[in-house]
């Protein structure tokens, strides 16, 4: 006890020394950490961008491309769904609900996805919790238009405004659909997932808007159908992008998946979103561990800041150690208060670390949630944490090991004899 107490007498002497290092320690583990718990939870933030739903389907592709495009609004189907296939499927007495979905549109770099009410009745994120408006209504008629958060944010629209929708998925379109404006009648609370960046309207209003197109193009003249008249059509899609499914049973997942796979009618693809959203995210893993790795190499530079520190001091305190040799201090006795002094360094870095680490979960938990999907809880490090803290104070103990050889080295005459 009395070489640690010598030892903050010592750290005590060069306080402000001293203090800037535990800081720069600090502010390393506090990165360390925050890195490895934002990472935890956007895996499993990510994992839960979708739940509740069983199944998959969509034209026969790749499952991280289906995947892509029905959750995500990333990229697009390499082909569709007859609507026949869907409503035979959804049908199916295994089946407890089913959501179309139909994609193809954009408005301002912002997808538009066009489906049913089952939508805001059935879709869940996170850990299996359900749309819900922070403004409004679901759509009801063919040209109305529920919003993302983000997308109600960034365009700056609110109940009432009116909004053309464009061919396409560009963020800069030449084909607009200014003859059938959208009326918004709903604003989603935000969710943190795709969702947000979502324009959502019927699947009878994604019809009307290409019902007066031919090969791909728009009518003119005459053959135009406005939006009036477009009401008064039956509107039913000839065919969907993909579609969401519930089942009564988990344990007919696979069954039904199996035999959709082998569908007659066309070629689908129905997949688990799950094992799909694991395969996606193995394909990010590189970019994960080199975010650690750097992490890692900040916690290091710390630590020989602290090395670099105490080794600077030594230099200085040459007649202080052969002051404490000349009372009796053996040689094993100085290197020990040398490398004490670096393990209370980086204790004190490490717990004013793990301190930073936890107000900033503090301040920022509701922003970052609210915004970002990632809910950081204000928990105990868990056990891979306490790992790597454990690695750092043992990486401290270590460094310290490289001042207390060279002070151990030092004679007593060296110490009284100082060069100058």
């Amino acid at each position: 006890m009395y070489l640690l107490r010598l030892a903050l007498a010592s750290l005590a002497n060069r306080r402000f020394t001293a203090l800037l290092t535990v800081f720069a320690i600090a502010l390393s583990v506090c990165l360390l950490l925050a890195v490895e718990r934002v990472r935890t939870e956007a895996r499993a933030s990510f994992a839960s961008t979708i739940s509740g739903t069983d199944l998959i389907v969509g034209a026969r592709s790749g499952s991280v491309n289906l995947l892509l495009y029905s959750v995500f609004r990333i990229g697009n189907a390499t082909n569709n769904i007859r609507w026949d296939s869907f409503e035979t499927i959804s049908k199916d007495k295994r089946v407890k609900w089913a959501i179309p979905i139909s994609l193809g549109d954009s408005h301002r770099g912002y997808r538009v996805m066009g489906t049913s009410a089952a939508y805001f009745d059935h879709y869940r994120f996170g850990r299996g919790q359900p749309l819900r408006l922070a403004e409004g209504k679901p759509f009801a008629d063919m040209f109305e238009v529920v919003l993302g958060a983000e997308v109600a944010k960034a365009l700056h629209y609110k109940l009432g405004d009116k909004l053309v929708l464009a061919h396409g998925v560009s963020s800069v379109s030449l084909v607009r659909h200014d003859d059938k404006p959208f009326t918004v009648v709903g604003i989603l609370a935000r969710t943190g997932t795709p969702v947000d960046r979502t324009l959502h309207i019927s699947l009878a209003g994604m019809e009307a808007l290409h019902v007066d197109w031919q090969n791909g193009v728009p009518a003119r003249g005459a053959g135009k159908v406005s939006a009036d008249q477009a009401r008064a059509m039956d509107l039913q899609p000839r065919a969907i992008t993909a579609f969401m499914l519930g089942l009564n049973s988990k344990i007919a997942t696979f069954a039904l998946q199996r035999q959709i796979n082998e569908y007659r009618g066309e070629p689908l693809l129905a997949i688990l979103p799950g094992v799909a959203l694991q395969e996606l995210w193995s394909l990010m893993g590189t970019a994960e561990k080199a975010l650690f790795v750097v992490s890692l190499f900040v916690v290091l530079t710390g630590l020989i800041g602290m090395l670099t520190a105490i080794l600077t001091s030594l230099n200085e305190r040459r007649r202080e150690m052969a002051i404490l040799r000349s009372v009796g201090a053996r040689p094993w006795h100085v290197g020990s208060l040398l490398v004490l002094e670096a393990f209370a360094l980086a204790l004190a870095g490490t717990v004013l670390g793990v301190g930073l680490l936890y107000l900033g979960i503090g301040l920022s938990q509701g922003y970052v949630q609210a915004n970002y999907g990632l809910y950081l809880p204000l928990a105990l490090p868990s056990p891979y944490e306490w790992t790597l803290l454990g690695a750092i104070l043992a990486a401290a103990l270590l460094m310290g090991v490289v001042p207390a050889w060279r002070a151990y080295r030092q004679s007593l005459a060296d110490g009284l004899s100082i060069r100058l």
